[in-house]
């Protein structure tokens, strides 16, 4: 069996260690933030047993979990076991370049480092480490367990072993792949930046209302959500940076519109906030002012 490491416990990076431990790998999830790593646990307790009561887990992969799952906020200890490391922290990246220096000084030789990146430059990130021809990205869907998809791109130095190896696990996952050359926002971020950021132009300008802009996408072309529903699920704050990464890199059609700053700037970061474009205060049973 492998040894799955997930670095990072927030939405994609738990959703990532569930589907791997229900292929039935050994997963380690990985966060330096204890508070954190205990709502993963939570959540991806409630979705093994949520997955058992509505028959799409087997019995074994319910009772397999908490055998072969385990959570630790040791960076090291966690790496040195690993065969197969999958990046998930937040898309900045000092923090990435920090995190694959300390995989490249404690995994082992033959260890394969993946980053889970919807924006960013597999080859730069590659560059941290002394094997660059290794590292590749895997950019999952959120809800992870539900989205089919995995968009695997390759760097400049990512070699043929890397890439089919990620191919396999990711089909293990149960998931597609594409498997795409990098150019910054790939495919399906490219789009969806522009798709995203071009309803709050809508909405800043006074088009319509959050609710008639997303009906109009969904009925009119087909969405299964909404731009605005979409971006309070990722995160205002995730979509902000990846519009402000493609503003950098490939020009003015993503300078991220003023308003989608506002939200962040007050706080009103989607779901996970209890406030974005929507309110969600009583689902998370909070106060949103």
């Amino acid at each position: 069996m492998k040894n799955i490491v997930v670095i990072g416990s927030g939405v994609m990076g738990r959703g990532i260690a569930y589907v791997g431990a229900v292929a039935g790998f050994f997963v380690t999830l990985v966060d330096i933030n204890e508070n954190q790593l205990n709502l993963a646990k939570t959540n991806i307790e409630s979705l093994f047993k949520k997955g058992r009561d509505r028959g799409k887990l087997s019995r074994a992969q319910y009772d397999n979990y908490p055998g072969n799952f385990h959570y630790t906020t040791n960076l090291d200890e966690a790496f040195e076991q690993a065969d197969f490391i999958i990046e998930a922290v937040p898309e900045k990246m000092d923090i990435k370049r920090a995190v694959f220096k300390k995989m490249d000084e404690f995994a082992p030789a033959h260890a394969l480092f993946a980053t889970n990146t919807s924006t960013m430059s597999p080859t730069e990130i590659g560059s941290f480490t002394r094997r660059p021809e290794k590292v590749i990205a895997m950019h999952f869907f959120n809800p992870v367990h539900k989205m089919p998809l995995v968009e695997i791109v390759r760097g400049l130095e990512t070699n043929d072993e890397t890439v089919e190896a990620t191919i396999e696990l990711t089909h293990a996952f149960g998931k597609e792949t594409v498997v795409i050359n990098e150019f910054p926002g790939f495919v399906t971020s490219r789009i969806s930046a522009l798709v995203g950021n071009e309803a709050f132009y809508m909405l800043q300008e006074g088009l319509g209302t959050p609710e008639e802009i997303d009906r109009a996408i969904k009925l009119g072309l087909n969405y299964p959500m909404g731009p605005f529903e979409l971006g309070d699920l990722v995160g205002l704050d995730t979509r902000l940076n990846n519009l402000k990464y493609l503003h950098e890199k490939l020009g003015e059609k993503y300078r991220p519109a003023p308003l989608l700053e506002k939200y962040v700037n007050a706080g009103r970061l989607g779901r996970k906030s209890g406030q974005g474009v929507y309110d969600y205060s009583d689902q998370l049973g909070v106060n949103v002012k």
